[in-house]
């Protein structure tokens, strides 16, 4: 089957097996390696990615359910070729380990400050409890986050 998406953006096309997931067309079809597959279960929020305007794992969707929507990778949240503010943040303050968990937290990250822009560490918390990091204790995460907040 064809699904259509847009995706940072772009207008793209793409062949897919009814059964594939998002992840797998955007890393594998459509080019787009940001996005990681690590556990394929929705656990690790490594896959996060917005699919409109709403923060989702990447491996849970089928490509088929996005045909028609708009989604946007961790590729898609930079302009005009300048780092978006929670991928600096992230990259200021060593917040990157060994970056396989870096797109999700990221992505998650900038979903988070659209809705609140300065949020309490309550709120830090729970917004990325969906995100897991097997190389830090978090710290870093989190000073990239109020970082990228302005707090």
């Amino acid at each position: 089957m064809r699904v259509e998406l847009t995706v940072n953006g772009e207008r793209l096309e793409a062949d897919v097996w009814a059964g594939e997931s998002l992840l797998y067309v955007l890393r594998e079809r459509l080019g787009l390696p940001g996005s990681k597959n690590a556990c394929e279960q929705g656990e690790c929020g490594s896959c996060s990615v917005l699919l409109d305007g709403r923060l989702v794992c990447a491996c849970l969707v089928l490509a088929a359910q996005a045909d028609g929507h708009e989604l946007v990778t961790v590729e898609g949240l930079a302009e005009d070729g300048e780092l978006h503010p929670v991928q600096a943040a992230f990259a200021e303050t060593g917040a990157v380990q060994c970056g396989f968990c870096t797109p999700g937290f990221v992505v998650a990250t900038a979903d988070l400050l659209a809705r609140s822009p300065n949020p309490s560490e309550d709120e830090i918390r729970e917004a990325l409890s969906g995100n897991l990091c097997r190389c830090t204790g978090y710290a870093k995460i989190f000073d990239a986050v109020r970082l990228a907040a302005g707090s």
